[in-house]
């Protein structure tokens, strides 16, 4: 083994593999503004700011690379030298994980409305946010490579409270839309693929994150933690913007050959769709669910046995494909929904 293997080695090949990342993070990105520019602003902020702190942090690592290995070629005590781009590492890490944990979060509530999930999720994304920044900050006051070993304490805490918020996310987003199966292979297929994707999310930058603090603590004069830091940001990234993309192919799953019904009504026969769709303006899948026309129906004929003892009037589905009070002439709950055949 070379005599700096350990060192410059192992931080070049995070280097690498944060490049390769980022790489993948411009493509997805790219494919993301040319198909996805009319999703609503705030989401569109999001992944632009997720773009530019990767983008300043590969280019930021590049130029260490850069300075170790080339500037200093013959100046071996400039390794240890711990530089701002590898002390921002964690600051970086820090604001790519609370943004993406925090629209997961949004995701939990937006399918459970259940505020207590979502304030559990942001009880335990807080904490990893400030500790990260807290770590990057010491780090750069320290300076000095093998005096990082002194603030083992607050990268413990950093990378526990991490991976807990990332396994906790996952695991909850994971179980409400396993609970939301219909029973149908289309949408259950669709779930499927949602579950999956929430589970890579967090999986990935947790096994980085856990090798990460392993090789901390038990390596400290080597940089393997280094290696398994740098790239954790770009994780976060890529699989958001994974997540984001495939709601097209996901909706093409969902909606696309579908077999057709004939149905009568009062203007005599005519062709629907064997699903019928209910549609929001905003969801937190970005799809909607296929509901069979039966099973609307059977809704419809439970919700009217329910509402008949104490309400005059029923619900009805109109020609707009909403469900309305007959007697008030208003959209039930206050929402129209509509039916797409």
């Amino acid at each position: 083994m070379g005599q700096y293997d350990t060192s410059v080695g192992l931080m070049l090949i995070g280097v690498f593999f944060n490049t390769y990342l980022y790489g993948l993070v411009t493509y997805q990105f790219l494919c993301y503004w040319r198909a996805y520019y009319s999703d609503r602003l705030a989401l569109r902020a999001m992944i632009m700011f997720l773009f530019a702190l990767d983008t300043f942090h590969a280019a930021t690592v590049i130029w260490m690379s850069w300075f170790y290995l080339v500037q200093n070629f013959a100046n071996p005590v400039a390794l240890g030298e711990a530089l701002w781009p590898y002390t921002f590492t964690p600051i970086a890490t820090a604001f790519a994980a609370v943004v993406t944990q925090v629209y997961l979060a949004w995701r939990i509530w937006k399918l459970s409305e259940s505020n207590v999930l979502f304030g559990i999720s942001l009880l335990l994304v807080a904490p990893s946010f400030i500790l990260g920044c807290m770590c990057g900050i010491r780090a750069w006051m320290i300076h000095i490579m093998a005096q990082l070993a002194a603030i083992d304490n607050i990268v413990t805490g950093w990378l526990i409270t991490q991976v807990m918020a990332d396994i906790f996310i996952t695991g909850t987003l994971a179980a409400i839309l396993a609970r939301s199966k219909t029973g149908f292979k289309r949408t259950d297929s669709v779930l499927n693929r949602l579950i999956r994707g929430a589970i890579q999310t967090g999986l990935f930058a947790s096994i980085f994150s856990i090798g990460c603090l392993v090789s901390f603590l038990a390596w400290p004069t080597t940089q393997l933690y280094g290696m398994f830091a740098i790239p954790v940001g770009r994780i976060y990234t890529n699989t958001l913007l994974d997540t984001l993309l495939s709601r097209k192919e996901l909706r093409k799953e969902m909606f696309g050959n579908m077999d057709t019904i004939a149905t009568t009504n009062a203007e005599g026969p005519r062709t629907q769709s064997a699903f019928a769709f209910a549609h929001t303006e905003d969801t937190a899948t970005g799809m909607s669910v296929p509901v069979p026309l039966s099973e609307l129906r059977k809704m419809q004929q439970e919700m009217d046995s329910q509402n008949s003892d104490d309400r005059e009037g029923s619900i009805s589905v109109d020609g707009h494909g909403s469900r309305r009070d007959e007697r008030n002439d208003m959209p039930l709950d206050g929402k129209r929904e509509t039916l797409t055949v």
